[in-house]
């Protein structure tokens, strides 16, 4: 068990937290939410002891042993992988080290014997014979393969050390893990794999993430972070969701009903004061009057963009035709004669590991790289937005935000370009920040806005959910299913996809594309789409052969 006893945290005037006190019990995975700046991640390090609060504690069960996802992704690269996960328990590694280090000594001595013998007894206690198998288990559950487990962590690229890292923190059954967005960075079989993990995992669970599908079926209780303080709630995210909006609800109701007394015995006071034979009666309304208080309802700290994307042109019938793309990048053909229609009233939705090969697609059909071979035609009614991954370049400049929005609006009036600021949570003042200062999350929303403002009527969105916080994934989310027009995506928030997609393709490792008309849970149970996707990857496990 870990507990948060009286924990205040102030920063500068302001209090992030204020007297917390929760615990976090065996058995239960606990989903940490909270608006963006609630201080969700802040917490974790509270109870990492990376961060010491203000006032009170943190307490832990003697004995038990705290494991934490790390965000440091350099910090290991001189290590090889599987030594590194199995840092993720210190002591078996330092255990592992000693013995090395012993029976490496030319002058062995039986003092040596003696302490050798002492760490293979508390070794096999630990189970460190199992060491490497299990590591090698969590790295290949998670997608990084044998070939890459005896690689250094230098010689991994980003994605791969963050399921690295996932797989420390996962080592060796720690009493207490606390994961800080585990499925960011994650492909979606990676996904899957933890959330079954997790569902059998027996101990304690405590995890941030803005993935309401992943909340929903790892978490059995929800910590709510709101006003300073955390309110916990039994069950899962939906579950929290209803719950917090009939409290509200029911705090609603009963203060109208206590308005409608205080009106009441107003009125009868008000009436009945100067009656000399209804005066006692009126002091007792008076006195009844003062006991009545009403119950104070905070509105929530979270804050919903308003995202409605309006075609300035109603899409014909004839949008996009693909046919016998092929590219190869730095040695490696991603996308291989690929072909398909896009129709009028789709929804596809772009999934699978094989995010190289769906963001090269992307830029082809958008103009911003040319095939190696095929070719793609848009429809003559049809307008294109599009949101790429990097977006790096599109901030690389001393424009305010207002301005770097003008420049794709139909309306230059910048009374107009700053309502759709508004509508996604830019307030007047934000207006004038550069936009190359902008966090991750403000350039996401500065990218739909601009969407929104230029009226297309076809949206390519690659991984749009990736630094957005609950709320404006649910509103993204929102927007989409009312959108008119014509959607391609990718995403790695399975509720997402499953809610906006009427059509699912996926580029497999060989660069050939599956394609069905289908949701995303019928996708995944399909036992024909398993069978193509292991057809597709012999295909060229014998190409390579």
């Amino acid at each position: 068990m870990i507990s948060a006893n009286n924990v205040t945290l102030r920063i500068g005037k302001k209090a992030l937290f204020e007297d917390v006190n929760i615990k976090f019990t065996e058995g239960n995975c606990y989903g940490l939410i909270g608006a963006n700046g609630a201080g969700k991640s802040t917490f974790l390090k509270i109870l990492t002891g990376q961060i010491e609060p203000s006032k009170g504690d943190v307490s832990i069960t003697p004995g038990q042993r705290l494991s934490f996802l790390e965000q440091d992704h350099f910090k290991y690269d001189e290590y090889n992988v599987l030594d590194t996960v199995i840092m993720g328990n210190d002591r078996l590694y330092q255990i592992m080290k000693e013995k090395e280090a012993i029976y490496a000594k030319e002058d062995f001595t039986e003092e040596d014997g003696n302490k050798a013998s002492e760490l293979e007894a508390e070794f096999a206690d630990m189970n460190g014979w199992e060491a490497e198998s299990d590591a090698a288990q969590l790295l290949n559950g998670l997608g990084i393969g044998t070939d890459l487990h005896y690689k250094t962590m230098a010689e991994l690229n980003g994605s791969e050390k963050v399921k690295v890292l996932l797989a420390k923190a996962l080592f060796g059954n720690p009493d207490i893990l606390l994961l800080d967005e585990p499925t960011n960075h994650l492909d979606l079989d990676a996904i899957a794999w933890l959330e079954e993990f997790l569902i059998n995992f027996e101990n304690t669970v405590i995890v941030v993430s803005h993935d309401r599908y992943f909340l929903n079926k790892v978490c059995t209780q929800i910590a709510d972070i709101d006003y300073a303080k955390i309110q916990l709630y039994a069950g899962n995210y939906d579950f929290w969701y209803e719950s917090s909006q009939l409290i509200i609800k029911q705090m609603k109701e009963a203060n109208k009903k206590k308005e409608e007394k205080i009106k009441e015995l107003q009125d009868f006071i008000q009436r009945f004061s100067a009656n000399a034979s209804k005066s006692k009666q009126a002091t007792s309304r008076k006195r009844a009057l003062e006991k009545i208080e009403l119950d104070e309802i905070k509105p929530s700290s979270r804050k919903y963009p308003y995202i409605d994307f309006r075609p300035a042109r109603e899409i014909g019938n004839e949008v996009l035709t693909v046919e016998g793309i092929s590219k190869t990048i730095d040695g490696v053909k991603v996308l291989d004669n690929v072909s398909f229609i896009v129709n009028h009233d789709d929804k596809i939705a772009f999934v699978g590991s094989n995010e190289l090969a769906t963001t090269t697609l992307f830029n082809i059909i958008t103009g911003n790289m040319e095939p190696d071979e095929g070719s793609y035609k848009w429809g003559v009614t049809t307008s294109q937005a599009y949101f790429p991954k990097d977006s790096a370049a599109e901030f690389n400049r001393e424009d305010t935000i207002v301005e770097w929005l003008t420049q794709y609006s139909p309306d230059p009036d910048p009374t107009y370009v700053r309502g759709f600021l508004g509508r996604m949570l830019f307030a007047g003042d934000d207006g004038v920040k550069k936009v190359k200062v902008l966090s991750g999350g403000e350039k996401v929303r500065c990218l739909i806005s601009k969407m929104m403002i230029c009226g297309a009527n076809v949206l390519v969105f690659d991984d749009p959910t990736n630094h957005l916080d609950m709320e404006s994934i649910t509103a993204l989310n929102n927007g989409l299913i009312k959108f008119p027009g014509v959607t391609l995506f990718t995403s790695h928030d399975h509720q997402f996809i499953q809610t906006t997609a009427n059509r699912i393709m996926e580029i497999v490792p060989s660069g050939q594309l599956i394609d069905k008309i289908t949701t995303y849970d019928e996708y995944l149970a399909s036992d024909e789409m398993a069978r193509k996707r292991q057809g597709f990857a012999e295909a060229a496990s014998d190409d390579e052969d």
